[in-house]
């Protein structure tokens, strides 16, 4: 059975982890590489808007639209993220400019090629929570005779003066090197 998440709770989520693994899941020699995304804007479509650093290419040589993937996590979190989407590359310098919601700082970098700006549009999201772990019977009996037989080994001497009284006078040494 396939059941949709709505929009709003992809947007909650996401704004509550904020960070991601960015995966370009393209089968082209050239790739955006993988890098740590911080969101920066959730548009009215539901996309996902982001900047990476430049990579080392000239971002021209770069397919424009390309299938992406993103991990959300976050520590301390009892849930993760992953969304599938169609990632598109901003380097039009008037795209750039009709951009809302981004500063005006992240416009001007953009411009300058210092950084690229990247939005997806999400085709899939899964979204799971990690299950607490449950205690079972057996699991409980065994951690009891761990603690049981550890009483009672330590029920003997444990000092070291126990250990230190220990006669050593009757050790014969014989070198090999000797013979």
């Amino acid at each position: 059975m396939t059941r949709y998440l709505p929009l709003s709770f992809v947007e909650e989520k996401v704004r509550d982890l904020e960070n991601a693994l960015f995966f370009s899941t393209s089968d082209t020699v050239l790739k955006i590489p993988t890098c740590v995304v911080r969101i920066l804007r959730i548009d009215d479509l539901g996309q996902l808007w982001f900047v990476v650093p430049k990579p080392m290419q000239c971002i021209h040589t770069f397919e424009k639209i390309f299938q992406a993937k993103l991990d959300f996590f976050r520590k301390g979190r009892d849930y993760y993220l992953k969304i599938l989407g169609k990632a598109y590359i901003i380097n039009d310098p008037e795209e750039i400019n009709s951009i809302e919601g981004l500063t005006e700082g992240i416009k001007q970098k953009a411009r300058r090629n210092e950084l690229v700006i990247l939005k997806v549009k999400i085709t899939h999201a899964d979204y799971a929570e990690r299950n607490q772990a449950k205690i079972s019977p057996r699991m409980l009996m065994s951690q009891v005779k761990v603690i049981v037989q550890h009483w009672f080994l330590q029920s003997g001497p444990q000092n070291q003066e126990f250990f230190s009284r220990i006669p050593a006078n009757h050790l014969v040494y014989t070198p090999a090197y000797f013979n």
